[in-house]
C-alpha cells in the first residue's frame, strides 16, 4: 500500500500484539471509521518484518476482487498465492460482502500456516456460524471513531484556538475520520457524514436484514439520536411512533421496533447499555439507553442544539469508558441512577456526567447517588467546570476535558 495514513497507535499496538498468536483478529466498527485504514498501516509494519510475498491482502470492496463471492472462490484465489513452507499473512477487508466467507477462514485455519485478519461493518461478522467454526479462536477488536485525543492530532487548527474551542467542535461535528479532510467546512462535513449514514442504513442494515419500511427505519434512528441518554423501551418507542401526527404508521408491532433496534445495533449506529442494581447485584432486564456511535451523525440528523450538552457530554464519555477497554452499565441504586458503572478485571469507577455543577441543586443530583453508596470503589463526577473543587468526601470532581486528554 502506497496511501499514506495517520496512525491510531491504540489499534496497532493491539494487532501487533495479537500478531502471530493463533487466534483469527476480527475488527469490528461502523463503516468509515477506520477499520480499512488500520489494516493497510498494520500491512505497511508487517512489510518491515517479512517479505511482501507472505502478505495477501484483500479490499472486497474493490472492483479488483469483484469476482469473488462466495467462500470456494475466496479459498482458491487465496490457496494459490500462499507460498510453500512460508508463514502467510490474510488480510480481509469487508469480508462480510463474501457469501459463506466463514468456511474458507477455517479452511485455510485447517490447511496453512496462516495468521488472519479481517475486518467488517456488521455484528453478523460474529454470527453463531462463525462462532462453531472458528469457537475459541477470534479475538474482536472493536473500533470507535476518533478519541477526543486522537481528533486533535488528526485535524489542523488555528494556533490561537484554545482547548474548549477545540472541544466545542468536536462536539459539533464528532469523531470520524474524514472531518479531517473538510478544514470544519460545516456543509461538507455534513454531506460526508449522510453520505456515511446512507450507506449504513442501506448495505448494512436494509440489505442485510431485508428490511423494506425505510420510513419506518428513520424515524426510530431519529428517536434513538434524540433520546441519547435516556432512558428508554419498546413501548416508548411505540408511543413516540402513535403521537407523531407526521408519521405515516399509526403503530409498529412491538417485534418490528425491537427487530428494527437490533439491526441498528449489529450496524454499529448505537449500543445499547443495560441498568445494573447495585445494591442486588443484579442486572434489570427492562429501561436500558442508547448512545450513538458518533455525535456528529447525530448532529447531521437532528441538527445541533447547545442546550442538548449535557446528554452529549455523556455520549462522549460513554464511548470513551468503552475505548478504554471497561465494562459499562447504567446503575441504580435505591431511587438513584448512576450515569456508569464501568468495570475491569482489576477496578470498578462509578461515574456521573454533568454540563455544570454551578448551580447548587445540580451539584447535589449529581452527588447524592455517589456519596450514597459506601463501598470503596472510585467515584467521579465529570463536567465541563474549570477551577471547581478537586474532590468533595472522597469523590474526585474533574474537568471532562482533563479526563479525555488522560
Amino acid at each position: 500500500m502506497n496511501e499514506t495514513f495517520k496512525i491510531r497507535e491504540r489499534y496497532l499496538k493491539t494487532l501487533l500484539d495479537y500478531k502471530d498468536k493463533k487466534v483469527v483478529k476480527i475488527i469490528t466498527g461502523i463503516r468509515r471509521c477506520g477499520k480499512s485504514a488500520m489494516l493497510s498501516i498494520f500491512a505497511n509494519e508487517l512489510e518491515k518484518m517479512v517479505p511482501k510475498k507472505q502478505i495477501i491482502e484483500i479490499n472486497f470492496e474493490s472492483m479488483k476482487f469483484k469476482n469473488i463471492t462466495n467462500h470456494e472462490e475466496l479459498y482458491l484465489y487465496v490457496a494459490k498465492r500462499i507460498p510453500a513452507r512460508k508463514k502467510t499473512y490474510l488480510l480481509f477487508d469487508e469480508i462480510q460482502m463474501i457469501e459463506k466467507w466463514e468456511r474458507a477462514v477455517n479452511s485455510f485455519l485447517v490447511d496453512f500456516n496462516v495468521d488472519i485478519y479481517i475486518t467488517g461493518s456488521n455484528a453478523y461478522l460474529l454470527s453463531s456460524e462463525l462462532s462453531t467454526l472458528i469457537s475459541g479462536r477470534y479475538v474482536e477488536i472493536k473500533m470507535l471513531p476518533l478519541s477526543f485525543k486522537e481528533f486533535l492530532s488528526f485535524n489542523d487548527f488555528d494556533s490561537t484556538l484554545a482547548m474548549e474551542d477545540k472541544f466545542l467542535l468536536y462536539v459539533k461535528y464528532g469523531g470520524m475520520p474524514a472531518v479531517a479532510d473538510y478544514n470544519f467546512n460545516e456543509k461538507m462535513i455534513y454531506e460526508m457524514l449522510e453520505g456515511v449514514y446512507s450507506t449504513v442504513i442501506v448495505k448494512d442494515i436494509m440489505q442485510r436484514n431485508k428490511i423494506t419500511d425505510s420510513t419506518l427505519l428513520k424515524k426510530m434512528t431519529d428517536f434513538l439520536a434524540h433520546s441519547i441518554g435516556s432512558i428508554n423501551s419498546i413501548n416508548s418507542i411505540s408511543n413516540f411512533l402513535v403521537s407523531n401526527k407526521e408519521a405515516e404508521h399509526k403503530s409498529a408491532p412491538n417485534k418490528t421496533i425491537e427487530s428494527y433496534i437490533t439491526a441498528l445495533q449489529n450496524a454499529f449506529v448505537f449500543y445499547e447499555l443495560k441498568r445494573y442494581d447495585v445494591k442486588g447485584k443484579s442486572l434489570l432486564k427492562t429501561l436500558g439507553k442508547n448512545y450513538i456511535v458518533d455525535i456528529g451523525i447525530r448532529n447531521m440528523l437532528l441538527g445541533y442544539r447547545d442546550a442538548e450538552r449535557g446528554h452529549i457530554l455523556e455520549n462522549i464519555v460513554f464511548l470513551e469508558l468503552l475505548r478504554r477497554g471497561y465494562k459499562i452499565h447504567i446503575g441504580k441504586f435505591l431511587n438513584f441512577e448512576i450515569d456508569f458503572i464501568a468495570e475491569t478485571p482489576k477496578e470498578k469507577i462509578y461515574f456521573q456526567v454533568s454540563e455544570s455543577l454551578i448551580d447548587k441543586s445540580v451539584f447535589e443530583r449529581e452527588i447524592t447517588p455517589l456519596k450514597s453508596i459506601k463501598d470503596n470503589h472510585k467515584k467521579v463526577i465529570l463536567s465541563q467546570d474549570k477551577n471547581f473543587i478537586n474532590s468533595y468526601e472522597g469523590i474526585q470532581i474533574k474537568n471532562v476535558i482533563d479526563f479525555l486528554l488522560e
